[in-house]
């Protein structure tokens, strides 16, 4: 008996998979398709176990549909740009695309160490031309359709990466890549309007049944959609309104003050007019050091009165003065509100605060009790002519009244704001405009796409984007007029490069357009996409976004680009996050030498269901590492064993029995289920069956039938091992692309059932009952003569027989 020689045994069978191009796959209509992806990573360098656990789910789903039958896509690339790279280049005084492909080339033999089944000839990086050539011209059919506009905004700014972040990659104030302290900044920036998708994205969840309710509920909160009016306060003395949205128009007779955001654009356009503005701008400079979370969430709430500017309330035309206080925010609504202190705490703890008139517009019996606003439903009062009327009517009826004033219309609002895309950084897509004074903003003409990233810049890490530095880069000829003109300089966020990638793939080697349809349409939507669930609300938004995008450019026919979302749980050590500075990391590379790829792969499917976090334990490590010898060592047995002992039937039928028993289970926890965790426990059961069963050799080749279906279920979750053992059983062709196991129900189904018989609510016995038994005669149950005959018609079976007080109670259920 050989040894399991793991680490000659999976350098072979790598080989052999990259020789013949086994995993190659091309369109076939006549054949069904399943394409599966996991989101594509960031070349960081190093493979962490959050990443194996990913991509061995994944394989699993792709080497099982294969065995299926099914034409299986399922590919890898790279999101390749970002500030890391750029970073590296300062530091380290390298260019940022040496750097990231020195980091796939490490990567990439990472995942080829672990045999995952990638097709290899569709690979992708955003980095190179060929792809983000593509990613430009999508963004200039966005231009040409009204989706991209450039105006100046208030921004969040990291001021270590010295750029420009969207809304979703602040996280409580800090930067999402360095976790730096952000400010807002005012900024000519670019932006997508993903906004004019907002009701698609949430009327689409209702076709993304296989998605987790969880990632839709996220989604949901993100968009935000909301239904109310929006009014119009005017300034006293000024021509101007403030505009407000509310969602409770029934409240405007008791607004008796006004609060805007710190940013907001009415602070410096009054600047004259406001008597402590000093104070004022101290109070906002204050503000912008706060992140959204501390402003929004802090229990002391902060303002400061705009002295010599006040609203008028429409309804009652008096005036009201106007606060600014950080607890506003630009990112929903108008960035200004109205304040009902009587039926709002947050208001009314303002209002005492900054003794500003309370006036109680809905009767509650506990309005002012305990110093708190009155939140509850009722009847109308110091509210004119809608005195008396229930506030759930008078929401509509005054808004109808708020709409024939002229002063507000119903509307909808969403908290999904503009896609800001500008990044004032080198290492990214570049934004393929340009600036003539003459024809204002023009875009590159496709014939000279794509607008490649210039050698001649420096990295410094000061100042402005270092595209700013290369002279071969900004001047240029405008397309229009042929006079000088300018070259945009900001390049894009990276989450653009992602929104898209997977319909690259359909077809990466297509020079002349960005996909065939034709053959994207074949593969879309993706079957089953894997990844994190920290990205419900960024990426997999903006893919969602692009996807529809690309369907109204006339270039795909879905309306969703993933039909099912698996977010894969965290892997952990001692229950915390795997992280360099806690510097408790487990590196792949330190597993395969001892163990090999399969241990690895099996122990990580195995020790927790995909979608729960996963702890590392050395332990289980060692568990899968002898199993997977149990299994190779049970080749010798099976082949070489000589039964003396002829089987019997029993033994044989049992065997066979729990085999497609086996096939079954794990057919359903793969392909329906994904839980893998359950599928491989269910075949260790089998494994354990065979060295208990005694008789191979000598039971008309049943044990070697079974070991070979141990080998085929096996095959996705630990394919090295199973291709040798496949080898070895005498077959020419790779498990890879071998049909998966049949069951046959017949052999499966139970010829008898045991039916737990009740005497007053006691368990007195079980009788064994035929499965197929028309007729069934109960008798001496409760020492008596009595006979019960019960009479099942069709495929009906007796579920149980309780008997209280020689009564009989039968239940019946369908078979």
């Amino acid at each position: 008996m050989s040894d399991y020689n793991h680490c000659a045994i999976e350098k072979k069978w790598q080989k052999i998979w990259a020789k013949n191009k086994i995993f190659e796959s091309k369109e076939n209509s006549s054949q069904e398709k399943y394409y599966c992806l996991e989101m594509l990573p960031y070349p960081s360098g190093n493979l962490h176990m959050g990443h194996v656990r990913n991509y061995s789910i994944g394989d699993v789903c792709a080497r099982f549909n294969r065995m299926k039958g099914k034409n299986v896509l399922y590919s890898m690339g790279w999101d390749a740009f970002g500030l890391p790279a750029e970073n590296a280049a300062i530091k380290n005084k390298i260019h940022p695309a040496k750097w990231t492909k020195q980091n796939i080339s490490c990567m990439k033999e990472q995942l080829k160490a672990l045999g995952f089944s990638y097709d290899w000839s569709r690979e992708i990086a955003t980095c190179d031309a060929e792809y983000y050539r593509w990613t430009q011209w999508l963004f200039i059919k966005m231009w040409e359709k009204g989706l991209v506009f450039r105006k100046s905004a208030n921004v969040n700014w990291c001021p270590s990466c010295k750029t420009v972040l969207a809304n979703e990659q602040v996280s409580n104030g800090l930067c999402w890549r360095c976790n730096s302290q952000t400010e807002h900044k005012d900024l000519e920036q670019w932006f997508i309007k993903i906004t004019s998708y907002a009701d698609e994205l949430l009327y689409g969840h209702k076709h993304l049944q296989g998605w987790p309710e969880q990632v839709l509920l996220m989604q949901k909160n993100w968009i935000g959609k909301s239904c109310g009016t929006e009014i119009g306060f005017w300034i006293a003395g000024r021509d101007k309104k403030l505009k407000i949205f509310t969602t409770r128009p029934d409240t405007i007779f008791g607004v008796t003050f006004m609060v805007i955001a710190p940013e907001h654009e009415l602070i410096n356009e009054m600047k004259s007019q406001i008597v402590n503005y000093d104070k004022v701008s101290e109070y906002v400079l204050a503000s912008s050091r706060k992140s959204n979370k501390e402003r929004s969430s802090s229990k002391e709430k902060t303002g400061i009165r705009l002295e010599g500017v006040n609203a008028i309330n429409p309804a009652t035309e008096k005036e009201i003065p106007i606060f600014t206080a950080d607890y506003v925010l630009t990112g929903y609504g108008t960035g200004a509100i109205m304040a009902v202190p009587a039926h709002d705490q947050r208001d009314w703890d303002f209002a005492k605060k900054y003794n500003v008139p309370i006036i109680e517009v809905i009767k509650g019996n506990n309005f002012g009790v305990n110093n708190c606003a009155y939140e509850g439903e009722g009847n109308l009062v110091n509210s004119g002519q809608f005195n008396d009327i229930k506030s759930t009517e008078a929401f509509d009826r005054i808004a109808q009244w708020i709409q024939e004033q002229g002063f507000g219309k119903q509307t909808v609002n969403y908290k999904l704001k503009d896609w800001l895309i500008s990044r004032q950084r080198y290492w990214g897509t570049p934004i393929p405009m340009i600036y003539c004074k003459d024809c204002g903003i023009v875009t590159v003409p496709e014939k000279d796409l794509p607008v490649l990233l210039p050698e001649d810049v420096k990295f410094t890490g000061e100042g402005d984007s270092p595209l700013k530095t290369s002279k071969t880069f900004v001047h240029v000829k405008c397309p229009k007029c042929g006079k000088d003109a300018q070259r945009e300089t900001d390049t894009m966020d990276t989450f653009v490069d992602s929104s898209w990638y997977y319909a690259r793939y359909c077809d990466v080697h297509n020079n002349d357009a960005v996909f065939d349809s034709s053959k994207l349409n074949y593969w879309m939507p993706v079957n089953q996409y894997i990844g994190g669930i920290e990205h419900a609300s960024m990426h997999l938004i903006y893919a969602r976004f692009w996807y529809k995008f690309m369907r109204d450019l006339g270039i795909v026919k879905d309306d969703e680009p993933f039909a099912k979302l698996l977010t894969q749980g965290m892997v952990t050590l001692g229950g915390s996050a795997m992280s360099k500075s806690k510097g408790n990391i487990v590196s792949p590379d330190e597993i395969i030498p001892r163990y090999g790829a399969d241990t690895l792969r099996l122990f990580i499917l195995f020790a927790a269901p995909v979608e729960k976090q996963l702890d590392w334990s050395s332990d289980g490590i060692e568990g899968c590492w002898r199993f997977i010898n149990r299994v190779w060592r049970l080749f010798y047995i099976v082949v070489n064993t000589k039964s003396v002992e002829v089987a019997c039937q029993k033994d044989k039928d049992s065997l066979l029995k729990l085999m497609h028993q086996t096939i079954k289970k794990v057919t359903c926890d793969i392909g329906e289920k994904l839980q893998l965790n359950t599928a491989i426990s269910f075949i260790m059961e089998l494994v354990n069956a065979l060295y208990v069963y005694k008789y191979h050799s000598n039971d008309d080749g049943l044990s070697l039938k079974v070991y070979e279906t141990v080998i085929l279920l096996m095959a996705p979750f630990t394919p090295h091992l199973c291709e040798e053992l496949w080898q070895k059983l005498w077959h020419s062709d790779s498990i890879s692309t071998h049909a998966w196991p049949i069951f046959d129900e017949n052999t499966i189904k139970e010829s008898y059932v045991e039916i737990p018989v009740q005497i007053n609510g006691k368990l007195k016995g079980k009788i064994t009952v035929p499965t197929d038994a028309q007729e069934l005669e109960v008798k001496n149950i409760i020492n008596t003569d009595n006979k019960i005959m019960l009479h099942l018609e069709g495929k009906q079976m007796l579920k149980f027989l309780y008997i209280k007080n020689e009564i009989v109670t039968i239940v019946v259920k369908n078979l």
